[in-house]
């Protein structure tokens, strides 16, 4: 069972062989495994219409819920269509700064380049869409029950 003494370069010799072996071994199964995933892959454009409705479904979860959403604010119901009708009510140049910097994440310096006018004139378009906003629906809001 005692092995002769080999030398450091049939050692080398003998592990270069078992890691070239092990990777075409590897290359072989990884190959392998793609062929048999190309015969059960089917393209979309291959499906049929019926075959591509099973590929989705609808959420429902609030499809038949009449109430309309609501939150209150300092004593005020504050409703998406209020506040919707109180950004209407703001100028086009307000309104615009406010939904470029909260909804679109922009800040000053980039809507002022969008826009071409100074950064100072976005941050105060932006800050008092704040006091008109504020007016608008303390004069419309319900008061909290």
């Amino acid at each position: 069972m005692n092995e002769p003494n080999r030398t450091q370069w049939q050692i080398r010799c003998a592990f270069n062989g078992f890691c070239k072996r092990t990777l075409k071994n590897e290359a072989i199964n990884a190959h392998g495994e793609i062929k048999r995933r190309q015969i059960q892959e089917v393209s979309f454009s291959d499906l049929t219409p019926q075959e591509e409705n099973q590929l989705y479904t609808y959420d429902t979860y609030f499809e038949h819920d009449e109430a309309e959403k609501s939150f209150c604010v300092a004593g005020k119901e504050i409703t998406a269509k209020l506040l919707a009708e109180a950004l209407h009510s703001l100028p086009d140049d307000k309104r615009e700064a406010v939904l470029l910097y909260y909804f679109f994440e922009m800040n000053d310096a980039e809507i002022a380049k969008l826009r071409d006018v100074p950064r100072s004139t976005i941050q105060y378009r932006r800050t008092s869409s704040f006091e008109l906003l504020k007016r608008y629906l303390e004069e419309r809001a319900y008061d909290c029950t």
